[in-house]
């Protein structure tokens, strides 16, 4: 099957030693989101052992465990895996990014600006929101400001992943469907999530500062 005709555009990308797409797309999305919930599921469970820990903490874990081995586990293969589109048996990560790449070609085609996004994202934010549900649990004190950090970075890369695309034509789907299904939908998430938590965040080191303040000037 290798050098058969892709289904991305342009049409007259060059993807020399293409196999096509194995898995159905509901096997790999459903694949992804049983997995997801799982992962969401095990944390909301284990985090309520942590003692004194409130319900925004809970779910803020289970953010946090699910976007760092989205990360590090899915991009991270995106990343360290450039032949992906050659593989000639159904590995599903492989299988998740030519699905994938029918929503935006740049994955594909091995677009610079998508890698070195997606490599910073995979190599730096992934631990890092690993460490954020450790410190969330264990009551660190820099747990606010890790926060924040992570979200800044997740916010910055995904302007970076929308801006180009737009600078470039914002023409790499193969239909509307896959735009707004993977492209805009499935990207969304860590715009407005990470805008919340960085509200959250920044309230909590706020209230922290005037307190000891306050208890400063009455010393």
């Amino acid at each position: 099957m290798a050098g058969e005709a892709h289904p991305y555009v342009p049409q007259d990308l060059k993807l020399p030693g293409f196999v096509p797409i194995f898995l159905s797309q509901s096997h790999i999305v459903g694949v992804y989101g049983l997995s997801s919930f799982l992962v969401v599921l095990f944390m909301w469970i284990l985090s309520g052992f942590v003692p004194k820990i409130s319900k925004t903490d809970r779910v803020l874990m289970c953010w946090w465990i699910f976007t760092g081995l989205t990360h590090m586990v899915l991009e991270g293969y995106f990343v360290f895996t450039p032949d992906f589109y050659k593989k000639t048996t159904p590995v599903y990560l492989a299988e998740v990014w030519k699905e994938y790449s029918k929503g935006d070609s740049r994955y594909v085609g091995r677009d610079a600006g998508v890698v070195s996004v997606e490599g910073i994202t995979a190599v730096v934010e992934g631990p890092a929101c690993l460490l954020a549900v450790y410190a969330i649990a264990a009551k660190k004190s820099y747990r606010h400001v890790l926060q924040i950090a992570i979200c800044l970075g997740q916010l910055y890369g995904t302007a970076v992943y929308f801006i180009t695309a737009l600078l470039e034509g914002d023409n790499f789907a193969s239909s509307p469907f896959y735009y707004y299904a993977y492209y805009v939908f499935a990207n969304h998430f860590w715009v407005w999530i990470p805008t919340l938590i960085v509200i959250h965040c920044w309230k909590k080191i706020c209230a922290a500062v005037k307190v000891h303040e306050q208890k400063t000037k009455t010393r």
